[in-house]
């Protein structure tokens, strides 16, 4: 069986102390509770140039950072899962986010990368790439290549080439790069803390 992501690895021991059941269940857990992050990034917006930015992209990319591969594939499946049987998880008015309809619209493709970057990411994870600024940003870099690409070409279909470009990267693009630095940052200083309360050596 794949070892997890350490971070993963902490959540779950600790978990383990105030939750009852088996560590299936909470695997559930994470996995419900970070679809509902997810959610909840969908739905923040924060100021930015040249236009407001939700922390979606934020969340897609640190969630399999501490979930890992598996888990956190599973939450934006779950995610994803809830959004095509009717509940308004995605960005926008409800109305604009409700349903399969949505999800093959001109921004389904960012949905699919979302769980493809999930799966690299995590991956990546795994093997020790959240340990360090440079390796996570890297990480996660590539993480947007993932959502961006299959994003791109799906809207291209809609738009053509040149609008999909304007409309679905260079508004965002410089926000989910400063999105890289605050979460590669964010990381390691997370192990260190981890690392004071004994969490870290013990369940790595």
């Amino acid at each position: 069986m794949q070892a997890r992501s350490a971070v993963s690895t902490t959540i779950s021991a600790v978990l383990a102390q105030y939750l009852p059941g088996s560590r299936g269940k909470r695997g559930f857990l994470l996995v419900v509770a970070a679809s509902l992050l997810l959610v909840l990034s969908a739905k923040t917006q924060v100021p930015f140039w040249p236009v407001p930015q939700t922390m979606q992209t934020f969340a897609v990319m640190v969630l399999p950072m501490i979930l890992g591969r598996r888990l956190g594939m599973a939450a934006v499946a779950l995610y994803l899962f809830e959004g095509a049987v009717g509940f308004p998880v995605f960005a926008g008015t409800p109305e604009r986010g409700i349903g399969i309809a949505y999800m093959v619209g001109p921004t389904g493709g960012y949905l699919v990368g979302f769980l493809i970057a999930a799966c690299l990411i995590g991956g990546l994870a795994q093997k020790g790439w959240d340990r360090n600024p440079v390796t996570a940003a890297a990480a996660m870099a590539m993480g947007l290549l993932c959502i961006y690409g299959p994003g791109l070409v799906w809207l291209t279909g809609f738009v053509g080439v040149n609008k999909a470009i304007e409309l679905g990267l260079q508004p965002f693009l410089f926000a989910d790069l400063a999105k890289v630095i605050l979460a590669a940052l964010l990381l390691p200083g997370l192990w260190k803390l981890l690392s004071i309360t004994g969490f870290d050596a013990a369940h790595r």
